[in-house]
């Protein structure tokens, strides 16, 4: 009898003993795979967060540079050939409106007129060269413009002949006379006054397509 039930005790003890190491044992991979599970669950909403973060500063950054510092344009018409050509893309800059003067030659982008009355398709925006300053007077004789009775001296490449004379003008206060640098085929001042310094947009810096004509201005 003592045999058997130290033998019954050792039959029945080991089993137990060897469920409780059993349960031991799978007690830790549960609560590691738990913890896991769960700090996963809390990296996800924190990667997203974070990614929505960076797209946001993203759209904004682009968003300020496009209004306060550069913008690209399509050039869609050939007024500023040979310059210019259709299709170039352009970067203007619109800082140096704030940090610096309009100077003759340089090139611009501005808002549509309202009395420009050129035909064909509207358009929001236009670019032409600047010819006359504010307080400036402009004339012309045949293919040569004068400003302040003086022959103006176009060192950039320009269309001749001139086409619509300038007749006598006089530019008005915070006002340019702009001219595409195709004279012969081009609807600028000559057709609808000069332009408001409100109406600007910014200056031409670079033409960055196509690749093979990059330039700066």
């Amino acid at each position: 009898m003592t045999d058997e039930t130290s033998n019954a005790d050792e039959l029945l003890g080991n089993p137990l003993e060897s469920s409780t190491d059993t349960s031991s044992v799978h007690e830790t991979p549960d609560d590691s795979e738990t913890g896991d599970s769960a700090r996963q669950q809390r990296r996800v909403p924190r990667v997203l967060i974070e990614w929505l973060i960076i797209i946001l500063i993203a759209i904004t950054s682009a968003f300020l540079i496009r209004s306060f510092v550069v913008q690209t344009f399509y050039i869609p018409s050939g007024s500023m050939e040979p310059t210019l050509l259709v299709g170039d893309r352009i970067v203007v800059s619109k800082l140096s409106l704030d940090f610096g003067d309009i100077h003759r030659g340089d090139i611009l982008v501005f808002r549509r007129p309202p009395n420009e009355n050129c035909g064909g398709a509207p358009v929001n925006d236009l670019v032409k060269r600047v010819i006359g300053l504010p307080g400036d007077h402009l004339s012309s004789r045949g293919n040569t413009i004068y400003v302040n009775g003086h022959a103006l001296a176009e060192k950039w490449p320009h269309n001749e002949p001139l086409g619509g004379d300038i007749g006598n003008v006089v530019v008005p206060a915070n006002s340019y006379f702009m001219m595409g640098d195709n004279h012969p085929n081009s609807c600028d001042s000559r057709s609808w006054g000069p332009i408001k310094r409100s109406y600007v947009v910014g200056r031409v810096i670079m033409r960055i397509w196509p690749l093979s004509h990059v330039t700066l201005f």
